[in-house]
């Protein structure tokens, strides 16, 4: 066999032991939730940009 062959062989019947004792499962849908979500934001546009500058002239001067 060359490089990055295999023997399918070794591919068939592979047993895998899994310890199913005690051990607690997650269930992926346990916290599913369908809905919507709403964001109230009482600040006007131009304060949010004066807000969002200040963060970026600070991160500038920082850096």
């Amino acid at each position: 066999m060359g490089f990055g062959s295999y023997d399918e062989s070794e591919q068939r019947n592979q047993e895998i032991e899994t310890d199913d004792g005690d051990s607690e499962s997650v269930s992926v849908h346990e916290h599913e939730h369908d809905g919507d979500v709403e964001y109230e934001i009482d600040a006007s546009t131009d304060t949010l940009l004066d807000e969002l500058q200040k963060i970026k002239d600070h991160t500038e001067t920082t850096e």
